[in-house]
């Protein structure tokens, strides 16, 4: 089941805007396996400048989606961030299912948990500060999944374990585009 968590900056969150985020996201469901408890995390903003913006997360075992979109309507942005999430979630099962099918690994089901991955920001005054903590399960992979995840959440790096051989990866976008792989080896 998902379960939803909405907040609202600079604006009311109504029970008319409540049942419709619950509504147009909740149609995802079908996509999870029938026995997923999730919590949907909805953050909904008005600029200044009369435009809404809404982000969605949904923390999954193998899988964080995310998206996040910004127009001059409110149910607009929730209608367009529901097909971002649908597109994303296609594109995910389509290239693992078809990854799994060649390599011989079992098709990966979609299942909730609460936890996330490992990172911090730097403060903007050159403080060592640790400001934001995520944790996240490390499912093994292969780095071309590591990148499609990476690039699904907008991130320039993505941590997890590589399937071959159980070492802790991480992919990283090059300032020129193309990809990077650091990998770690336990003789340190």
């Amino acid at each position: 089941m998902l379960n939803f968590n909405i907040r609202g900056e600079n604006i009311e969150v109504t029970q008319a805007i409540r049942d419709y985020v619950q509504k147009r996201v909740g149609k995802l469901q079908k996509y999870f396996d029938n026995n997923v408890d999730s919590i949907a995390h909805v953050n909904l903003k008005v600029h200044p400048d009369k435009t809404a913006k809404v982000e969605v997360t949904i923390p999954l075992p193998y899988l964080v989606l995310r998206a996040e979109e910004t127009s001059p309507d409110m149910y607009a942005s929730v209608d367009l961030v529901t097909d971002k999430l649908e597109r994303q979630i296609r594109k995910y099962k389509t290239k693992v299912n078809r990854k799994s099918r060649e390599k011989g690994y079992k098709a990966i089901d979609f299942a909730a948990t609460d936890e996330t991955v490992a990172a911090a920001d730097n403060d903007q005054d050159d403080k060592l500060d640790v400001v934001r903590t995520k944790r996240v399960a490390l499912k093994p992979m292969d780095n071309e999944e590591a990148i499609l995840q990476m690039d699904m959440l907008g991130h320039d790096f993505f941590i997890y374990e590589d399937a071959e051989t159980d070492a802790i990866n991480i992919v990283y976008r090059r300032n020129d585009g193309r990809y990077g792989l650091i990998e770690t080896d336990d003789n340190y």
